[in-house]
Formats: C-alpha cells, sequence, structure tokens
C-alpha cells in the first residue's frame, strides 16, 4: 500500500543545459528576466531594452546592461536581480553584469509598450 502526501507538487525537472542551443539559452534567459521590473518605470528590464548584451558561454555568463538613467535610484538592486535571474535561469552559472554606456532612449523599449505614457 502505497502513501500519498496531500498536496505534494510534482518536482519540475532541472533541464539539461549541455544539450541546449545557445538561441535557447538566450531565449530562456530573456524570458526569465521578463520577471524584473523597473520598479519607478513598471515594466521589466527586457521590455524596456535594457538588456544590450548576453554573452553565454559553457560554463559563464556575462550581460551588458544599461539603465534608463544614469542617476537610477534603484541601479544596484536593478543590476543584482538582473544578475542573479539570469544566473538561475541557466542553473546556476557563473553570472557577470556591467553597465553599459549606451545612452537608454525610448525607441530601445519594445513596440507598443510606453504607448500608455503617451509621449511617444
Amino acid at each position: 500500500m502505497s502513501q500519498e502526501t496531500p498536496n505534494e507538487q510534482p518536482q519540475e525537472e532541472t533541464p539539461d543545459f549541455s544539450k541546449m542551443s545557445l538561441e535557447e539559452k538566450k531565449a530562456r534567459v530573456m524570458e526569465a528576466l521578463r520577471s524584473v521590473v523597473d520598479p519607478e518605470i513598471g515594466l521589466s528590464v527586457v521590455q524596456l531594452g535594457l538588456i544590450r548584451e548576453l554573452d553565454i558561454q559553457d560554463d559563464r555568463m556575462h550581460i551588458v546592461m544599461i539603465l534608463t538613467t544614469p542617476f537610477c535610484p534603484y541601479a544596484p538592486q536593478l543590476l543584482e536581480a538582473t544578475r542573479l535571474t539570469a544566473q538561475q535561469a541557466l542553473g546556476g552559472i557563473t553570472t557577470t553584469i556591467e553597465v553599459g554606456l549606451e545612452i537608454w532612449n525610448p525607441s530601445m523599449a519594445e513596440e507598443g509598450v510606453l504607448d500608455d505614457w503617451g509621449l511617444f
């Protein structure tokens, strides 16, 4: 007789990242980064177009990210949340992040996400 524990959730299987293509890995990271939201604007770092470069190797990942303003008060938290979320998306590989020197402008955002602002 087997015993079942009520409310026991099935464990999600960890994907084999070594068998994923580079494009699949990038898509997985970018999808995960949609959960990292700029608290002042209320849009994700992906929607805003802040992720400018994503370099994924077998054992490490490097992200170049820009900010909507050089004086963003949430920059340290936003950068760390981005780094940690990306790292977790690929099973914990070593992940570094740097602030790019590009100046953000609204044309970098995904099409349509800034329509509610009424400015563009």
